[in-house]
Order: structure tokens, then sequence, then C-alpha cells
């Protein structure tokens, strides 16, 4: 059964990163993890990308997990295995390849640096990721798909019975995980970082779980979404207010990682009451923002590197590059997705867009 609030959260998951990344570029250490940057900053708009900063990412994981569970409902392992190594490996190595470099080579051309070809993941990094947790749980995953009445489906449906059953659920796993990160470097760190893995393979397998549970999980996140969306909003504003003996704590640790998700649980609760529905935008979105992920970074730098010399208003230049970024990745969805033997680079199926 396909979920479309699942494919909404994707979708809006999707399009944040892309806007988060857009306004890196107008924040002054953004030339510091290479990203062209705006000699005027709009430092004051980073305070809402802290917001989602926590969470962007784990909740791909999570849905990442859950999408697992609904393909292997209509595949066997072999099939799963298969679909996932068109869907997300082949992407990543084009992307390592070939998109990546591109941007590293408009960088480079901006600031007047040396050239030189640097395959790497860049921002695909999480589909490695992704490609890797499936590798590793397969065999796991196939073991409960086999045996649905195991003890960890009974244990999960006996908990999320419970009030606020799923908050304790999910939420005590990535409060443990955080135990084990460095306060110092940055609870938001997902990339290339050993926090990082581990707190996608939590999300990625809590994601699989839960939604083997059915109505139990759909229920339970119905239930508390207003709880804990005055819970993660309530942790935000302490976040933000920079106390300065939370900073630096593994007290800020475990509070990040609790409001990391309760947002998340928030999100999936809201979708799940409003969004479960099919909508032609959506069909044409959850299609879309897959590929226009993959280019949208070097279209990002190009359009960068020709708006920011102008002698624009700050706020002027974040429209235009919002507007380029997004409208010219389309475009190339659009004509990607009408080459066939183009398109499963990108991770557009076959069968159509």
């Amino acid at each position: 059964m396909r979920r479309h609030d699942i494919d909404t959260i994707r979708v809006l998951a999707l399009c944040l990163l892309i806007l988060y990344h857009i306004l890196v570029g107008f924040q002054p250490w953004g030339v510091y993890i290479s990203f062209i940057t705006n000699r005027e900053s709009l430092e004051p708009l980073w305070k809402a990308m802290e917001l989602i900063n926590i969470w962007r990412i784990p909740i791909l994981f999570v849905v990442s997990g859950m999408g697992v569970y609904f393909a292997m409902e209509r595949r066997n392992w072999k099939q799963l295995f298969e679909d996932r190594t068109l869907r997300i490996f082949v992407p990543f190595i084009f992307g390592y390849y070939f998109v990546v470099p591109i941007y590293w080579f408009i960088f480079n051309h901006y600031y007047e640096k040396s050239q030189f070809y640097f395959p790497n993941p860049g921002h695909l990094w999480f589909l490695g990721n992704i490609f890797a947790y499936v590798l590793i749980f397969l065999p796991l995953l196939n073991y409960l798909k086999n045996h649905p009445d195991n003890r960890l489906y009974r244990l999960v449906s006996t908990i999320l019975r419970k009030p606020f059953g799923i908050v304790l659920l999910f939420a005590s796993p990535l409060m443990c995980e955080a135990l084990l990160a460095t306060p110092e470097e940055g609870y938001a760190l997902f990339a290339f970082t050993i926090h990082g893995l581990l707190i996608g393979a939590i999300c990625f397998f809590s994601g699989f779980v839960l939604v083997a549970s059915g109505e139990y999980f759909w229920g339970s996140v119905k239930k508390v979404k207003a709880v804990t969306l005055i819970f993660a909003l309530s942790l935000y504003t302490v976040r933000i207010a920079g106390i300065e003996w939370f900073e630096e704590s593994f007290a800020q640790s475990i509070s990040i990682s609790f409001e990391s998700a309760c947002w998340m649980l928030s999100a999936f609760g809201f979708a799940a009451t409003f969004l479960n529905k099919p909508s032609r935008v959506l069909t044409y979105l959850s299609a879309a923002v897959y590929p226009v992920y993959v280019v949208h970074m070097p279209v990002q730098f190009f359009f960068s590197s020709i708006i920011f010399p102008l002698d624009s208003p700050v706020f002027v230049k974040l429209i235009m590059l919002i507007l380029a970024t997004y409208g010219v990745s389309l475009l190339i969805f659009e004509c990607v997705k009408r080459i066939r033997w183009v398109r499963f680079l990108f991770g557009i199926k076959f069968s159509g867009a």
C-alpha cells in the first residue's frame, strides 16, 4: 500500500536540503566548506536552517527504511537488491564521477584556483550510506519479512499501544547514540562521520520496523503530533538561546537528539493526518525531486558565479538563485526523463517519469 504522506515528506525534505545549500552561499563561512559565497551575508536566515539542520538528513534515512519495507512487500530480496542498486547505487556512482566534479570545477574557476579532476561523493554522500544500510540490514530485513510474527514486531506493537510509547521507542536509540557523539563537533555533522553513519543506521532500521507495525505506528504519531511539536519548538528555543553551560556538553547532545526525534515524529503525525492523499502535483514532484537533487549543486554553483558578482540587493540575489536553481534543475529533469538510456543514471525508473 502506497503512503502518499511518506512521498510528501520525502519531497519536502529534499527540497529543504536544496534550500539549505542555497542559504550556505549567503553565510560568511560558506567558502570554508567550498561553497561559492556572496559578499553580503544573510546570517539571520540561518536560524531557520538551524531548526531543520538536526533532522533534515535523519528523516530521509527513516523514509528510506520505510521505502524498503514497502518495496519488500512486492519483491524478494534479490529483486530488492537489484532495484536499490539501480535506483541508488548507480546514480551515486554517476554523481561521484560526473556530477560532483562539475561544481568543484566551477568553484575553482570562480576563486581562480588550480583546476583538477576530483571525483568524490559531495552532496550525494547519503546515497552511499543508504545503499550500505541495504547491504548490511538485508538479511535481517528479509528474516523479519518472512517471519511477521517475530518477537521484535510483537515488542514494538506492545510499546506503541502505550501512551507516548512511540516517543520512547523512537527517541531512545537516538539519545543513546548521542552519548557517543563529540559535543564539540556538533550533532548535525552527519556527512562523512561515524556519528552520521550510526544515526543513519538507527533511523533506517527504525523506519522499516515502525512502518511494519502499520496502524499502531500511524495512530501513535497522529496522537502525539501536537505534543512532539511543542517539545521540538521548546527545545529549539533553548538551543538557539546560546546558554553557555548548555553548549558543548553531553546534555546538549541528548537534548538535540530528543528534539530531532520530536521534529520527525511531529512531521509524520501531521503528514499522516493531512497529507496522505494522492495528487498530480505530488506524483510529478515524487518523480522529479530525486534527479533534481542530484543535479542541483552544479546548477547552484553555476548561477552563484553569475549572480553573486552583480550589484543587486542581497535578497534579490537570493530570490534569483532560488528560482534559477530549482527552475533549471527541473528543466534538466524534463530533458533527462525523455532519454530512455540516460535517465537511470539519475534514479528515474525505466517505466516512466
